[in-house]
């Protein structure tokens, strides 16, 4: 007499646990789609690990874009549309660059919309280069220097001109030393070529006030980082990242 009653109230038991679970996992498949993708976009003489510092809410995806070797002679637009190709632009995205994946950000803005483009430690136009890098174009010396020199070059220059690396000193050796010389050729051609003129306002610049390779009186910048280096997307993630939040958070 008690096996009826007590198999009624085990299916109410079931039933509600069922419909618990399943809005839950509902919940979660929403959350998980309602989610905006960030594409990570590293520099020339780093890879994902620049951005380890950096840490977003859980509203936001983080998607690191892979750089292979451009092709001889592309030009920094045509490289652009080559990495453009990990976008998935059926969902809400974002783009952060540092360095050159600033540039090649500020050339991905021009042929698609993200809802946000935030470049660090970058340049959004030939004239926001150094002086040095635009001499090239009169005295192209770095045409004839080979990829394993400006590799080379690379890793004896960065404690030079970026002190900063002795906070992540291992971190910055690996990155460049897992660099394909060919690559650093082909970049640094790319770079001294750019033509960019023109660029979206926009477009959101965090720069460094003791930046050495892109100094700050070139760029215009939105954000001045005190303290804050070339390499400051890793040195210093955890205040960029409180304030790309803020920036995100701004409609």
């Amino acid at each position: 007499m008690n096996e009826y009653p007590f198999t009624q109230i085990e299916v109410v038991i079931k039933n509600f646990l069922l419909v618990i679970f399943s809005s839950v996992y509902l919940n979660q498949v929403y959350a998980e789609s309602d989610k905006t993708n960030v594409y990570l976009i590293p520099g020339q003489g780093s890879d994902y690990r620049i951005f380890d510092s950096l840490h977003l809410p859980n509203q936001y995806s983080l998607i690191h874009v892979q750089h292979g070797i451009p092709e001889e002679g592309m030009t920094m637009s045509e490289y652009a549309r080559v990495l453009f190709k990990q976008v998935d632009t059926s969902s809400k995205y974002i783009l952060i660059g540092v360095s050159l994946g600033g540039m090649l950000a500020v050339e991905m803005n021009e042929f698609h919309k993200p809802e946000k483009t935030i470049i660090i430690s970058s340049a959004k136009c030939r004239a926001e280069l150094p002086d040095r890098y635009l001499l090239q174009e009169y005295l192209p010396i770095y045409q004839l220097v080979s990829e394993d020199m400006c590799k080379k070059g690379a890793l004896f220059l960065q404690p030079i001109v970026e002190p900063d690396r002795k906070n992540q000193k291992k971190t910055f050796i690996s990155m460049l030393e897992d660099k394909d010389p060919l690559f650093f050729k082909r970049t640094i051609t790319m770079i001294l070529e750019w033509q960019r003129i023109n660029y979206s306002d926009e477009i959101i610049h965090i720069h460094g006030d003791e930046d050495r390779t892109i100094p700050a009186r070139n760029v215009d910048y939105d954000y001045l980082i005190e303290g804050g280096s070339h390499m400051m997307t890793l040195t210093k993630g955890s205040e960029i990242g409180s304030l790309i939040v803020e920036i995100l958070d701004k409609k």
